[in-house]
């Protein structure tokens, strides 16, 4: 039996490779580590970047990898652990 392959929306395809860029540049350019000024500053030339690089994205497509890049740069945040005491 021969299955088909799903056909991919261009749309879709091209959001993800660029979230998948994005991402990867933010790993390879040390952003998470960076102050909050010098990240919007990178964020906004990568923004830039990418709507060149991607022209078929909508202003509502890059204004989401936005705040999916904003998400990914920030810091870990590690949650306190909580000590129960017991009653003796």
């Amino acid at each position: 039996m021969n299955k088909k392959k799903p056909q991919h929306d261009p749309e879709a395809v091209a959001f993800a490779q660029a979230r998948d860029e994005m991402f990867s540049h933010i790993l390879r350019c040390g952003v998470i580590d960076a102050l909050p000024e010098h990240q919007k500053d990178w964020l906004d030339d990568t923004m830039l970047y990418l709507a060149d690089r991607y022209e078929d994205l909508s202003a509502e497509e890059l204004r989401q990898l936005r705040v999916l890049g904003e998400r990914f740069s920030q810091p870990v945040q590690r949650k306190a652990e909580t000590v129960e005491t017991s009653a003796a």
